[in-house]
């Protein structure tokens, strides 16, 4: 066990490093930054507006559909292009350390970009009185969603050898998670239910154009209203360890290919 928390370990650090010694990371991180920024602007622009965190949310998970991809795409592809995934796989290590260690190391940089959006927290506090419970159940609805994410493209990154193609399957995955919540104001009955089901975030509000609020449906919509949900929280931790099985299984195909 101690061997395993350590090669997982190692394998993040060193993911970390090349994280931080590329200028990819830098260039979604400041994408990152943009796009919340503009969303955090804009719904605390109106003067009747409630001094939270639920417009920024809106920019984030929209952005996430590509930021998690990207932030993955390299993760296994480039490993397999560059012929050293074959390697790690005939080494001692088990695929579930390296996909833990992958994942984990996309993770981390994740919860730093969510960090530098402290600041809107900073500048509602100075300028407003924000309720406090919404803004933490949000910041974890952003974790347990970028999880979840993060899963789905490092999948994406486990099946080609093609970083972009990694990119586009990723993004595409996510999207039609997303489309299933436009699909599901739509029809009604049991197949509403059904399609509910499946919503990995939540879709926005059009009924204001100067509304970036989330809508109601979605896993993600209580935790922006600062309520947390069991039933929430198991979705998207069902999420990510189904589809980190998934890339530990496509691994061990390849092994035995």
């Amino acid at each position: 066990m101690r061997t395993a928390l350590l090669n997982i370990r190692y394998i993040a650090l060193k993911e970390i490093r090349i994280y931080f010694s590329t200028p990819m990371a830098y260039i979604v991180a400041a994408a990152f930054l943009a796009i919340t920024g503009f969303f955090f602007v804009a719904s605390v622009s109106d003067a009747f507006s409630e001094a939270n965190v639920r417009g920024f949310a809106a920019g984030a998970i929209f952005f996430m559909i590509f930021l998690s991809p990207a932030l993955t795409m390299r993760l296994l592809s480039e490993e397999q292009k560059l012929g050293t995934l074959e390697l790690l796989l005939t080494s001692p290590l088990r695929e579930i350390e390296v996909v833990l260690g992958k994942f984990i190391a996309a993770f981390a940089m994740l919860t730093i970009m969510l960090a530098g959006t402290l600041y809107y927290v900073v500048v509602l506090f100075v300028y407003g009185v924000p309720d406090l419970g919404p803004i933490l159940t949000g910041y974890l609805g952003l974790l347990l969603y970028g999880a979840a994410t993060l899963a789905v493209g490092l999948l994406a990154s486990a099946v080609t050898p093609n970083q972009l193609v990694a990119l586009v399957v990723g993004a595409g995955i996510l999207t039609a998670f997303t489309v299933i919540d436009f699909v599901s104001q739509r029809v009604t009955g049991i197949a509403a239910q059904v399609v509910d089901g499946f919503q990995l975030g939540s879709s926005f509000s059009t009924s204001d154009p100067r509304s970036f609020g989330l809508a109601e449906g979605g896993h993600f919509a209580d935790f922006a209203r600062g309520i947390v949900s069991a039933g929430d929280i198991a979705y998207y931790i069902s999420v990510t360890v189904v589809f980190l099985f998934l890339t530990v299984m496509a691994l061990e195909i390849r092994r035995w290919r």
